[in-house]
């Protein structure tokens, strides 16, 4: 008997974590599919890959472009934009606006790596999606540039021109502040100075602050606007993950109904072993 009452416990520990990694694909602003174990959206954006003309940087040879920046924008622009927007009615002060934007992001998305919240390896988040968590939630989980993205939408909606850096294994954004006088480094960019570092992933980092070990490294940035979605075709024989607004009803149902039916058949085995 002890043996079934392990076996039990095992099973349901195992459909426990199928659930939970069902549900962690639920985002509200996309439909996401599958494809060679890649996983798109409903833009067709890889959001499993940074690489290609389908990834969500469209990082190639010759640069980069952050095209997942743009599912908030423009036409397609919702919460992440609205939330910078009301910071503008807040803070007519710039200096004190950048800030406060800077702390919101910083202070409700919690650090995680990609692979322990949604098991790849890369997995980017879209601004919206993390917004629509922190005003369900009041926090949202996340990595360097998920935050970094939501960060450069929202000093869009709160008026300010801003851009998405790549540095050596990370990213972060930036903001247009001239005159800023807080930063321990000011950034210099196509000929303009004034652009403000903003890395949200450290707990205590403050607005303005550089890390020292990017001083010398080789930086790359894009300044985002409402641009069109384009990426390649989508991928044939896609294979439907998540429906609009929620978990799949197959993915939702089967996990439910196999720990009902193994829980039955494991009950009438234990009866049998009785009788």
């Amino acid at each position: 008997m002890r043996i079934y009452k392990i076996a039990l416990v095992v099973i349901i520990v195992v459909l426990v974590e199928v659930i939970a990694i069902s549900i962690c694909f639920a985002e509200p602003s996309s439909n996401f599919y599958q494809e060679d174990h890649r996983v798109f959206d409903d833009w067709h954006v890889c959001r499993t890959s940074a690489q290609g003309d389908d990834g969500f940087f469209q990082l190639t040879e010759e640069g980069f472009r952050p095209v997942i920046a743009f599912e908030s924008l423009g036409q397609y622009t919702e919460t992440a934009y609205s939330l910078g927007e009301e910071f503008t009615d807040r803070y007519p002060d710039a200096d004190q606006r950048a800030e406060q934007i800077f702390y919101f992001v910083r202070d409700r998305v919690r650090y995680i790596s990609d692979s322990d919240q949604f098991g790849f390896s890369e997995f980017a988040q879209n601004a919206d999606e993390l917004a629509n968590t922190i005003q369900e939630q009041g926090f949202a989980s996340g990595d360097c540039e998920d935050s970094a993205i939501l960060l450069a939408v929202m000093y869009k909606g709160a008026g300010f021109r801003s851009a998405i850096v790549l540095a050596p294994n990370h990213a972060a954004a930036i903001v247009y502040l001239p005159g800023y006088q807080k930063a321990n480094v000011v950034l210099s960019w196509n000929g303009e100075t004034g652009w403000i570092w903003a890395e949200a992933t450290g707990r205590n980092n403050p607005f303005g602050w550089f890390p020292e070990e990017f001083i010398a490294a080789d930086l790359v940035a894009y300044e985002i606007s409402a641009e069109p979605i384009s990426t390649g075709e989508p991928p044939a024989g896609e294979e439907p993950a998540v429906t609009k607004g929620g978990v799949n009803p197959v993915t939702m149902t089967y996990p439910f109904f196999a720990v009902v039916a193994l829980m039955m058949f494991i009950i009438l085995l234990m009866r049998k072993r009785r009788a």
